[in-house]
């Protein structure tokens, strides 16, 4: 016998509905890449073209990034996607004019592409400097970083299901990419990403010196600037540290923090190290870490030709169960697992402490926020890659990238106040605000497009419309 509740009583369902929008988040996310100046600049870079059924590369390549945004991860399903937005936007571009417009980005426009984010950057990152609060400038353990640009750089594992142009082994014994990126942990954007083989190094200098340039050339005055650059143990080379040095100008100021290899060398000077000479670690918020403890390691072992200045921290915790397998026999004999932070820092400019171990210790680890950033790149369409063609799939990342930008200039232009979306989880943004459906009518000659008034999230909706009208037209 079948139960009913009652709630289908007189209910019938067909696909008849007309001015609906499925994903209304669309129309914030492609009014912000106006507003920016981005889906102008791209119109100026991608090439042009003319007859009947021609579509502006410029618009192609915006729609798709909005679609990413939305969720799309092939271009079949931006296509599904875009075909929501009858009546708000240009009609659906197909996938295959999308392919080709993708296809058609050759290394001089992504060149030339690079050039034109930077030109937007620059204007965003000025709105950023007027809006309450200004700059969104770091705060590690209690000190403010005021001045200080941080660049994060990190490599991370795209599998591939099938055969495609450049995809292979990679040391995780998986097959796939290893593309290598850098991002601002100022803002969350992702300022260059390299697509490279699945066998490529995970400490290859030449590709750290490559992304990092390219990530300069994002940064609004990069050479004035002060940039901390943060990497994990691939970046404790020779090469990349004696590049970092020579970045440094009588105008710009360049530190940074690695991770660093311990060999047995490592291990003795550790050993030779004085109980009085660990000190209580802190956390990201200032406090004690108790059970955790950092010691300078600066000068009790040989460090024959790596740059003059650069300092060794250790920091020492209680092996847990994951670290068993991975423990040396010093770390073994000692019951502690250690790790060590290569650094050239002294002293930052104006902040009061930062020449601590505790405090150095704590801004490296702070760099575990790229693992984030990462995340929320895989969330925007780098999940998988889509194309056989390493092209395609070059452009398709850029495209990624420029999602990822969009999402994180919404929020720090039209939701930084909003606490349960600013740092919302793409899919939690989404759900909250992307997705949100909606009715589009005509009234008074003016096309409306007409929310759920008690959604809980339709005032920042509304909010992030105004905020980005008033923002001012770029000249």
């Amino acid at each position: 016998m079948t139960q009913t509740t009652g709630w289908d009583r007189r209910l019938s369902v067909a696909a008849d509905g007309k001015g609906l929008i499925g994903h209304a988040g669309a129309v914030v996310l492609r009014r912000l890449a106006d507003r920016t100046g981005l889906s102008a600049v791209l119109s100026g870079v991608l090439p042009g073209g003319g007859g009947h059924g021609w579509r502006d590369r410029g618009a192609v390549l915006v729609q798709l990034a909005v679609a990413i945004v939305l969720g799309a991860r092939s271009l079949s399903e931006a296509e599904a996607l875009q075909a929501h937005h009858q009546g708000l936007f240009e009609p659906a571009v197909s996938d295959s004019t999308t392919r080709r417009a993708l296809a058609g980005l050759d290394g001089q426009v992504l060149a030339a592409l690079a050039r034109g984010r930077a030109k937007v950057r620059r204007h965003v990152w000025s709105l950023l400097c007027l809006r309450p609060g200004g700059f969104p400038w770091l705060t590690i353990a209690g000190k403010h970083l005021h001045g200080w640009v941080v660049i994060d750089m990190d490599a991370t594992i795209i599998t591939a299901a099938s055969q495609k142009q450049g995809a292979s082994a990679t040391w995780k014994k998986s097959f796939g990419f290893h593309p290598l990126a850098a991002w601002c942990a100022n803002t969350g954007e992702c300022l260059a990403m390299w697509l490279r083989t699945g066998s490529a190094g995970s400490n290859t200098v030449a590709d750290h010196i490559r992304v990092l340039r390219e990530a300069l050339a994002q940064v609004p005055g990069a050479s004035t600037a002060k940039i901390l650059v943060r990497v994990d143990g691939a970046g404790a080379t020779h090469g990349l540290h004696e590049h970092l040095r020579d970045l440094n100008t009588r105008r710009r100021t360049v530190r940074f923090t690695t991770g660093w290899t311990i060999t047995e060398e490592d291990e003795k000077a550790i050993a030779r190290l004085p109980k009085t000479a660990w000190e209580t670690s802190i956390k990201q918020d200032g406090s004690v870490q108790e059970g955790y403890f950092v010691a300078e390691l600066t000068g009790l072992n040989r460090r024959d030709g790596w740059i003059q200045g650069m300092r060794l921290i250790v920091r020492r915790v209680r092996p847990s169960g994951r670290h068993a397998k991975d423990l040396t026999a010093f770390e073994k004999q000692t019951g502690w697992k250690y790790s060590i932070t290569a650094t050239n820092i002294s002293r930052m400019t104006r902040i009061a402490g930062s020449h601590q171990i505790q405090w150095l210790d704590a801004l490296h680890r702070h760099h575990a926020v790229v693992e984030d950033h990462v995340k929320t790149n895989k969330a925007m369409g780098l999940h998988n890659l889509p194309s056989k063609s390493w092209q395609v799939n070059q452009a398709w990342m850029l495209t990624c990238n420029l999602a990822a930008d969009l999402d994180a200039w919404l929020r720090l232009l039209t939701l930084h106040d909003q606490a349960d979306l600013a740092d919302a989880e793409p899919d939690t943004i989404r759900f909250r605000l992307y997705h949100l459906p909606a009715r589009l009518a005509k009234h008074a000659r003016r096309r409306w497009l007409r929310i759920e008034h008690s959604w809980p999230w339709a005032d920042a909706f509304i909010l992030a419309w105004r905020r980005l009208s008033a923002l001012p037209t770029v000249t």
